[in-house]
């Protein structure tokens, strides 16, 4: 039945792409829109509640803050022109642009806008930490001791203790810039009705169909020639619920880009080793990049099975599959296998040598050790899982009981493996870390011992004195080089005991048609389109 299903959408889609040539030419003023489909939906459009990748694609259009992420990561100027740091690394000082102003509105008075002054972070990051609010991202500010409008352009923040991943932290959409006039009036109606600064102002929402946004006439920045961003008029936004549908509408050219690699056309658009297929080369391209998203199996190091106390046993396990065959097989070839530790490709720290290889001979040698020991002739492991990564763990457990180790596979739901493995009820599980923000530290958070989970992340209980005392010397570090270094002997450290097996890095994977330029790739997935444009 699932052979025929997939000759089905191959016929269909062989179909579409003759017909779909002339679809995008049917409207002249096709190329001044940028189309994509929202298969997760949109919750809401105000800032201080852009907690998943839906919203944030959405809020990102329509909000800045003080300062902003390029595709190397690196923090630059945005509102804030620029911002010294002072005070052992505790103090921020911003300097605000004084050509930023609001999406034209009627409650702004007779000008329809204002401009954007530092009384209005200062409203807008209280609002941010506000209870009643409930914001999901006022986790953000947790290190701030305190924060001010100093005069109308310099707004100030204060910090507990040093934390140099903070200005990272404030290139988040949680941070951005609201009129407190609009919020007032609209109340929780905020989340339909948003008024920021950014590359285009919200236009209309027919939640559940279709998001329309224009272009900002009156936005600030410039490209490097010194012409006015954005290019775009319009970015429409459809709401289709599954990814097979939002395929076949980019094969129409229905929509501009799809992004991810989805298992209903995988096969179709890849070959297995991740290259285009010959039949999209004409009007399909193809980027990809890092993404900081780390997917792996977890071992919980206080187990009450005692076959996972053993190092050896779990040594043998990260070293006695493929990674690069189960990439090709069950990925297309999209996805870095991950041979480093748990930092990512793509943030500094990384390092390809602190994991292990593949080998078989040197993990059965592991386990033999172990058998004799121990006398545990037929050591035997549970594996815990989600439906979504069973064929993961289907060929991990094939592998591993190739080295001696049988394994079972539990799948339970989604939610059941969140609150078990947070209660410490799992002895080997699946999971995954996508950066909340572009410093290794967030990755490095969970193998320190103060952050055990249920209260914090460490979900394996890995504890190790010295791991901690560079954990926190590195908040102290403000030396980007000496951070790194450190960042890269925390992994390090971690790995010797492996209470994890990194399973591989994501990659970020984006279709879009050949006549978008200007639509990059960055490894926080972030969709920025302020400079994008569609040729006729």
């Amino acid at each position: 039945m699932l052979k025929h299903a997939r000759f089905s959408l191959f016929y269909l889609i062989i179909s579409i792409i003759t017909s779909s040539c002339t679809s995008e030419k049917n409207s002249t003023k096709d190329h001044l829109v940028f189309k994509y489909n929202e298969h997760k939906n949109i919750g809401s459009l105000d800032p201080a509640f852009s907690k998943d990748l839906a919203d944030i694609w959405a809020t990102h259009q329509l909000f800045n803050g003080l300062v902003q992420m390029d595709d190397e990561l690196k923090v630059k100027p945005c509102i804030a022109s620029n911002w010294t740091v002072t005070d052992s690394a505790t103090t921020y000082t911003f300097n605000l642009r004084n050509d930023v102003y609001f999406h034209k509105h009627r409650l702004f008075g007779i000008d329809s806008t204002r401009m954007v002054t530092a009384s209005d972070f200062e409203y807008s990051f209280k609002r941010l930490t506000d209870k009643k609010l409930a914001s999901p991202g006022s986790w953000v500010l947790q290190k701030v001791k305190e924060f001010s409008a100093i005069n109308e352009s310099t707004f100030q923040i204060k910090l507990k203790q040093p934390f140099p991943a903070f200005l990272g932290l404030l290139t988040m959409k949680y941070c951005s810039v609201v009129p407190k006039e609009i919020v007032d009036h609209y109340g929780t109606d905020f989340r339909s009705n948003p008024i920021g600064t950014g590359p285009f102002k919200f236009k209309r929402w027919e939640e559940n169909l279709k998001l329309v946004f224009r272009k900002n006439e009156i936005y600030f920045e410039a490209d490097e020639k010194g012409k006015n961003l954005p290019y775009l008029e319009a970015v429409a936004i459809t709401f289709l619920p599954d990814k097979q549908s939002e395929f076949l509408q980019f094969v129409q050219g229905n929509i501009d880009f799809v992004s991810g690699l989805d298992a209903s056309y995988k096969d179709e658009i890849l070959t297995a080793e991740g290259k285009l297929r010959s039949r999209y080369s004409n009007d399909v391209k193809m980027i990809r990049g890092p993404y900081l998203n780390t997917e792996y199996l977890a071992f919980f190091m206080d187990p009450k099975l005692s076959v996972l106390k053993s190092i050896k046993i779990r040594r043998a396990i990260n070293m006695g599959f493929d990674r690069n065959k189960m990439m090709t097989y069950l990925r297309n070839g999209v996805g870095i296998p991950a041979y480093g530790g748990f930092i990512p490709k793509g943030l500094p720290g990384y390092n390809n040598s602190v994991g292990y290889k593949y080998n078989p001979e040197l993990a059965k040698q592991l386990v033999a050790e172990f058998k004799t020991e121990t006398g545990i002739v037929n050591p035997e492991i549970t594996l815990t899982t989600t439906s979504n990564y069973l064929s993961f763990c289907e060929f991990i457990q094939r592998e591993i009981e190739k080295i001696g180790i049988r394994v079972n596979v539990d799948v339970i739901p989604a939610s059941s493996l969140k609150d078990a493995k947070a209660n410490g009820q799992l002895n080997f599980f699946r999971a995954s870390w996508v950066a909340d923000y572009p410093d290794a530290e967030n990755y490095l958070s969970l193998y320190y011992s103060k952050n055990f989970a249920p209260g914090g992340p460490n979900y394996t209980h890995f504890s190790s004195p010295v791991f901690d005392a560079l954990y926190e010397s590195a908040y102290l570090q403000t030396n980007t080089d000496k951070r790194e270094y450190l960042y890269t002997k925390m992994d390090s450290l971690v790995m010797a005991t492996a209470p994890i097996v990194p399973l591989f890095y994501d990659e970020v994977v984006r279709f879009t048609r050949k006549n978008v330029n200007g639509l990059g790739i960055n490894p926080t997935n972030l969709l920025e389109l302020k400079a994008v444009s569609k040729t006729p």
